[in-house]
């Protein structure tokens, strides 16, 4: 199926069955304000290709989409895990916002067994409350918050998924406690107040960084073992008009400086939801970043100018979200 995102208008354009081989054909006239994807479904699941060439004189002949095979059991593993917590507000809360890598290598899909359980749950730091979806490669409505745990229903194609969340450190809080199920495990934790520490599976402290103006001391590891991390927070409350949304703009450089995140892998992605915003930029900057001196220059530009389109896009979102709460 042959989709195209614009900025008014989403949606298949047409559609044709592949043969034997495996091989397929779109002709269509492309808007220039416009991005092209494919997809093919295949176990009731969509599997979507990067952004289709758009240069008539450069036809892609080269799309790729490989689907797989469903199960339960198929292993999903937490590659590395990001939390940075904020100084306390007025009323003694603090934000927390954690961005989740999920490693499916192996080459069936997982999806949930029955209607009762997600494809996978996650721990969260005992204590905290609320739950928000901001960037991430599964859709919002997949993500759900059960007591201390995070539920996803989507399912996980093998590759690397990114899901970021915020939640809440209520105020009296001296003590936090994430669990660590498994080994091998990339984390960090960057704390704003500088009477914040970090200790437990793994961890020590490895430098300071400074976000959007704001210092954060940031620990380090690779968990050896399951076991917990514990975070201590000093008892004073500071006074702060920070929003935790505007961090989520600024986690690659973070990423970029702990060294574990690596942009070069997003090329492995396979299931790209139709319709969204953010896996949108991620299918362009998969498909050109990096090549600019492959591409001819109004194909450049027209790329340029749709990443910043889309990035618009998605702060007017997010503004309203945040003017609506």
């Amino acid at each position: 199926m042959l989709h195209r995102i614009a900025p008014n208008v989403q949606g298949p354009l047409d559609s044709i069955r592949a043969d034997r081989g495996g091989r397929f054909g779109f002709a269509f006239r492309p808007d220039t304000a416009a991005f092209y994807l494919v997809s093919s479904r295949h176990s009731g699941i969509e599997y979507f290709s990067p952004p289709v060439s758009t240069n008539p004189g450069r036809p892609d002949t080269a799309v790729r989409i490989v689907v797989y095979d469903t199960s339960s059991n198929a292993l999903v593993t937490v590659e590395a895990r990001h939390l940075v917590i904020t100084r306390a507000g007025e009323n003694g809360t603090r934000g927390a916002l954690d961005l989740i890598v999920l490693q499916n290598t192996g080459q069936r899909t997982r999806v949930t067994s029955d209607t009762l359980h997600p494809s996978i749950s996650l721990p969260l730091p005992a204590g905290t409350s609320g739950l928000q979806v901001g960037e991430s490669e599964v859709s919002a409505e997949s993500v759900h918050r059960k007591g201390d745990s995070l539920m996803i229903t989507a399912p996980i194609a093998p590759g690397e998924k990114q899901l970021t969340v915020q939640y809440h450190v209520p105020a009296g809080r001296s003590t936090l406690e994430l669990p660590v199920q498994g080994t091998g495990q990339k984390i960090n934790v960057l704390l704003e107040e500088t009477g914040a520490r970090v200790s437990g599976a793994g961890m020590a402290f490895a430098d300071s960084q400074v976000i959007q103006g704001r210092s954060f001391r940031r620990w380090s590891g690779v968990t050896p073992a399951p076991g917990v991390i514990r975070i201590s927070l000093p008892g004073t409350p500071y006074t702060a008009g920070w929003l935790l949304a505007a961090l989520v703009f600024s986690m690659g450089a973070i990423l970029l400086v702990a060294g574990w995140y690596f942009v070069g892998r997003r090329n492995q992605r396979i299931g790209i939801a139709p319709g969204s915003v953010l896996d949108a930029i991620a299918g362009l900057d998969a498909r050109y970043v990096g090549r600019q001196e492959e591409t001819p220059p109004s194909e450049w530009q027209s790329y340029l100018n749709q990443r910043a389109r889309l990035k618009a896009e998605l702060e007017t979102s997010l503004a309203a979200d945040r003017t609506s709460r």
